[in-house]
């Protein structure tokens, strides 16, 4: 049997979970490296939820293998588990304890052993820029604090992977760009996998991104990739005098046009063609006012409602 290879965190393969006759999870392939960022979306309703629980072993799957740093989580769930540091959408926090006392307490709950304890819950909080805020109560927190106070008690006991599941809702920008800080900074020496519903997060922390819809994943590749994802090639064409849509679709070559502002569109070309010639011929030939005639960049939005916006089958 080969090795597994050291630098893969998690594994999963076939990964299915089943409620009654509904499937929430189909067959789902997942990899992560050390020293990754994964951004994982998907709308409400997708399976990102039922993911995580099954990655983070507080869910069993219907069938499919989930192995962390080689460990299998099903055969050696204790094992396993002591890999991963998790953070759900609401921290799991104790108002009523100071900060020292809760990050000592999940050091404990995470097998710490008691000499390095204290080294741990410091490292912690240096980490998290807690470390003024160790006697405080955590009721007694801003926000953005409680939320940093959840990321340490996820990583107290030094995880290879690092899950979070919107880490950011609720925070005012400031304290958003904090806890963005704080995640590259994750990335750097952990694996993270982070769920959220603000795509601007993903493009600025992640290396990677995955897409649910229906508990399937539908897309999977790195964020500069993203850049190149379409349906067909397309371009952003700009003019001042616009003609009908449906005259600058006729133009040779061009398969569609849609309207993004009152002189800006952008314009799906046809597999294989090359209509940069004739969209200027068109333009010159009937006074349309050509300022802008340049290659369309794909956003992760525009990819995620492209993936997204099917209905759900019946």
């Amino acid at each position: 049997m080969p090795e597994p290879d050291a630098a893969i965190t998690i594994s999963a393969r076939g990964l299915t979970r089943s409620f009654g006759g509904h499937i929430a999870v189909n067959e789902l392939t997942l990899e992560l490296r050390r020293g990754e960022v994964l951004g994982f979306l998907g709308p409400n309703g997708a399976g990102k939820t039922t993911t995580m629980q099954m990655l983070t072993g507080n869910l069993a799957p219907t069938r499919g293998a989930v192995s962390i740093c080689g460990i299998d989580l099903l055969e050696e769930p204790a094992a396993a588990k002591a890999r991963i540091g998790y953070l759900p959408e609401v921290p799991p926090l104790y108002r009523e304890l100071t900060v020292d006392e809760y990050l000592t307490l999940a050091a404990k709950l995470h097998r710490v052993p008691a000499a390095r304890r204290r080294d741990a819950v410091a490292g912690a909080k240096q980490r998290c820029g807690l470390a003024e805020a160790g006697g405080k109560l955590i009721g007694a927190l801003s926000r953005g604090y409680q939320q940093r106070v959840g990321i340490a008690q996820a990583i107290v006991h030094a995880p290879d992977v690092v899950i979070l599941d919107e880490p950011t809702v609720g925070l005012d920008p400031n304290q958003i760009r904090e806890i963005r800080g704080l995640i590259r900074e994750l990335g750097g020496a952990h694996s993270v996998i982070l769920s959220t519903h603000i795509l601007p997060e993903v493009e600025a922390i992640c290396d990677r991104v995955q897409i649910m819809h229906h508990g399937n994943i539908v897309y999977s590749d790195t964020i500069g990739a993203l850049r190149q994802f379409e349906s067909g090639a397309m371009v952003l064409l700009g003019l001042r005098r616009p003609p009908p849509l449906a005259e600058l679709a006729a133009v040779p070559g061009v398969a569609g046009a849609e309207c993004l502002e009152p002189t800006m569109f952008r314009v799906q070309l046809s597999t294989g063609a090359d209509p940069t010639e004739a969209l200027v011929q068109a333009a010159v030939a009937r006074n349309w006012g050509l300022f802008r005639l340049a290659p369309a960049q794909t956003s992760l939005e525009d990819v995620f409602v492209n993936l997204t916006r099917r209905e759900e089958p019946q």
